[in-house]
């Protein structure tokens, strides 16, 4: 009786440990399911009945995401743009340009009160931006809809990290999103996002165009060009009127050509074709094919400066050579010109495909006549990203001479406009060698210079290419003889040694060179003394010349007889002989050999002026000898 007793007390204890379980399990999964439904992680399932909800969020978040890119390429890489600042009468730029009611922050202009500077957003100022734009419109998603059907949803503030890659923009949105319906909650916390874009690969095609622009400055060039083209800078030509140019109308026609001729700049690629041979000359390689239209944009509309010296209440005036006393050699008059601009005006470069755009302007500045010269400038903060410190791919760097020997070399590496220095290569056995860290930078180049050799270059166009050698050539000095028709000169020449950059040396004042292996364009101008006489003459003359006041002005003329007259002068040097070669220096020229001759041809003294411009011709048409002993 006791042991049925206590079977039956045991039967009951384990029945109530079961239930207690069973209880304890139902707690658990219910907690479970609360916490599976307040709190989820990317990647993590979203109930279903909330799944419209969110993917509104999601696609809200994706559109800022969209309409952000758009302004930071309709804006030069600016969503907030910088501090505006005005032009003044003597540099009319201000600090952005008025495109359609837009302003563009200008990458490089000229201030009002003359200073150089540039705006040129860094990629992480971009991103920072467009962080601070997904953050700020956020609250713009309208969930109103969803009220209607009976959800209450909840934003909590949002932190966003974004990403401009080549073809993809992606973003971190933490935001804590809370929705309810009915009895039933889910909470989102952790959010990704991923949209389509050519932001990023506009910009580092922006970015190389802006640089080598800089650099080599071709804009400046295209302009001269349409300057010389267009306005009176220099020249002659016969007549014995005075010629009078209105500045404003040279204003007018240089802004007419401007605007016709800038649209034909083209950067190297395969959006576009050319008609003729001449249209290759609007063509400019910046060492990257561009697979996406570009287009160079100036209009009548922007502002322009435009000085000219010498000129006089807005008239540009010369007068005739011959009518003065001592001309009478002439036997004719004859107009000579020399006026000196400074001409400066916006240009907007503008790279796009289907519906995508990134877009900034430029000042072109032409100063006195020529490109204008690097000059001292001011910079926003935070314009390049300080990529020297973030050192985090590991390469290793060999550098050789030609004849493959361990050269010790300083290491530099360069990413745009940025250079970092890296540490030195040290000889270890038969190679000398760096290991460290380097920072990423697709199409950078590691830089290594040593003593007594050129300064040798390495693109990185793989990332993940970790053991470079770099060749640097060794530079020879070697002493220099010019000859003519194969016999030493005593008299002077001008020769330019034309590689990578031009030397120039003036002999025999220089009989020394520095070369290295490569191929050159050798250029010899040989000097002889010369006795080119004009004698003294006169003679009587009558033209038609530009009657007095406003009626000159519109071309009346009158008749008028004077004497013309040529005072007597002497040329005591000109050109007797010269040439050009294209020649390619080995090395074992340079190693093997104590001497270079350049031997030019031998063109005659000239006797008369009009000798004189046929050798200076001849120098370009003729052949050099260019040998070693």
């Amino acid at each position: 009786m006791i042991n049925n007793l206590n079977i039956e007390n045991n039967i009951k204890n384990k029945g109530q440990v079961t239930i207690f379980i069973i209880i304890a399990i139902v707690i658990v999964a219910v907690v479970a399911l609360f916490f599976i439904f307040r709190t989820t992680v990317i990647g993590a399932v979203i109930p279903k009945e909330f799944e419209p909800v969110y993917s509104y969020y999601q696609s809200c978040i994706k559109e800022k995401i969209s309409e952000g890119a758009s302004l930071l390429g309709q804006q030069g890489g600016y969503i907030e743009n910088p501090e505006f600042f005005s032009g003044s009468e003597f540099m009319p730029f201000s600090s952005q340009l008025n495109f359609l009611g837009v302003g563009i922050p200008y990458w490089y202009y000229v201030s009002g009160n003359n200073i150089v500077k540039e705006q040129k957003p860094s990629l992480d100022k971009m991103e920072s931006q467009l962080n601070d734009f997904i953050k700020q419109t956020i609250s713009e998603c309208d969930f109103g809809s969803f009220n209607l059907q009976g959800f209450e949803v909840n934003l909590g503030d949002a932190e966003v990290e974004s990403s401009i890659e080549n073809n993809l923009i992606s973003a971190n949105v933490n935001q804590e999103i809370n929705i309810v319906f009915g009895n039933s909650s889910w909470t989102g916390k952790t959010h990704r996002f991923s949209v389509n874009s050519n932001l990023g690969k506009f910009y580092n095609l922006a970015d190389k165009i802006y640089l080598n622009n800089k650099e080599i400055m071709f804009l400046e060039d295209y302009g001269v060009d349409i300057l010389r083209l267009n306005a009176p800078v220099d020249g002659s030509e016969v007549g014995c009127s005075s010629k009078v140019w209105d500045v404003e109308d040279i204003r007018n026609e240089l802004m007419d050509a401007l605007e016709t001729n800038t649209p034909f700049i083209k950067i190297q690629g395969n959006y576009y074709t050319i008609g003729k041979k001449e249209n290759q000359y609007f063509v400019k390689d910046i060492g990257t094919k561009a697979d996406v239209n570009v287009n160079f944009r100036y209009s009548k509309e922007w502002p322009m400066k435009l000085e000219v010296w010498p000129s006089e209440n807005g008239i540009l005036k010369t007068d005739p050579v011959g009518l003065q006393e001592g001309l009478g050699m002439l036997g004719f008059c004859y107009i000579s010109y020399h006026f000196v601009y400074d001409l400066a005006y916006p240009v907007l470069i503008q790279i796009y495909n289907d519906n995508e755009i990134f877009q900034f302007p430029v000042v072109v500045y032409i100063n006195k006549n020529n490109p204008r010269e690097a000059l001292n400038g001011e910079a926003l903060p935070d314009v390049v990203p300080d990529l020297c410190k973030k050192k985090n791919t590991a390469i290793k760097v060999s550098t050789y001479s030609k004849s493959l020997e361990p050269i010790e070399a300083n290491i530099k590496f360069k990413c745009f406009d940025t250079m970092c220095d890296i540490g030195k290569t040290a000889i270890n056995g038969n190679e000398a060698v760096l290991q460290t860290l380097f920072p990423q930078c697709y199409n950078g180049f590691i830089v290594a210079s040593a003593e007594g050799y050129e300064t040798g270059k390495y693109q990185i166009t793989d990332l993940n290419e970790n053991d470079i050698m770099v060749v640097l050539s060794k530079k020879y000095k070697i002493e220099l003889e010019v000859q003519k028709n194969g016999k030493k000169i005593d008299g002077f020449s001008v020769l330019t040694f034309t590689k990578d950059n031009t030397q120039t040396i003036a002999y025999p004042e220089q009989k020394e060179i520095e070369l290295s292996e490569g191929q050159y364009e050798i250029k010899a101008y040989v000097y002889s003394n010369s006795s080119i006489s004009l004698q003294a003459t006169s003679t009587d003359k009558c033209v038609d010349v530009p009657r007095g006041g406003v009626l000159g002005v519109l071309g009346f003329s009158e008749k008028k007889c004077f004497a013309l007259n040529i005072p007597s002068q002497t040329i005591d040097s000109a050109v007797s002989g010269g040439g050009v070669q294209k020649y390619y220096i080995g090395e074992s020229e340079l190693e093997n050999s104590k001497k270079i001759i350049i031997n030019a041809n031998d063109f005659g003294i000239p006797k008369k002026i009009e000798d004189l411009q046929v050798n200076y011709n001849k120098v370009d048409t003729s052949d050099l000898e260019v040998r070693f002993e």
